[in-house]
């Protein structure tokens, strides 16, 4: 009876508080750098981790009741983990002069180009799933 009274008591602690729900994504995290450091997969710890915790949701070992509000804080902070991609850029001023800008062209027309060329390929097979569909019941 104690010990089910405290596992009612943990699972609504997950399900309540943000720092617990926090406190969990970094338990998955770490276990995923430990598992990474003994088998030595390569892959990085906070996918093995977050695979875990996609494990631990699959078998229903984990409600997401239990990680959602923690996740969503972190999404909503996401703003700051970008902080460090600032400061660097503040360390290279070139970048944001002409330099910056040749750089930012080509990273927009390489994006529209594979957005293009992905986009017609998806058609081109599309059209052609289509007329096989279509010659397939013309026969039958």
């Amino acid at each position: 009876m104690v010990q089910r009274s405290i596992s009612f008591q943990l699972r609504r602690l997950l399900r309540r508080s943000r720092p617990a729900q926090l406190a969990l994504v970094a338990a998955f995290w770490l276990a995923g750098e430990e598992l990474v450091r003994i088998t030595g997969l390569p892959l990085p710890g906070s996918i093995i981790g977050m695979g875990l915790a996609l494990l631990a949701l699959g078998v229903r070992g984990l409600h997401i009741g239990s990680m959602k509000r923690g996740a969503n804080w972190l999404l909503a902070e996401m703003l700051l983990f970008f902080v460090p991609a600032v400061l660097a850029l503040l360390d290279h001023s070139e970048l944001l002069g002409l330099m910056g800008l040749k750089i930012l062209t080509v990273i927009v027309l390489s994006t529209v180009a594979v957005m293009s060329v992905t986009a017609l390929t998806v058609d081109l097979f599309y059209r052609w799933t289509e007329r096989d569909e279509r010659a397939a019941n013309a026969v039958a």
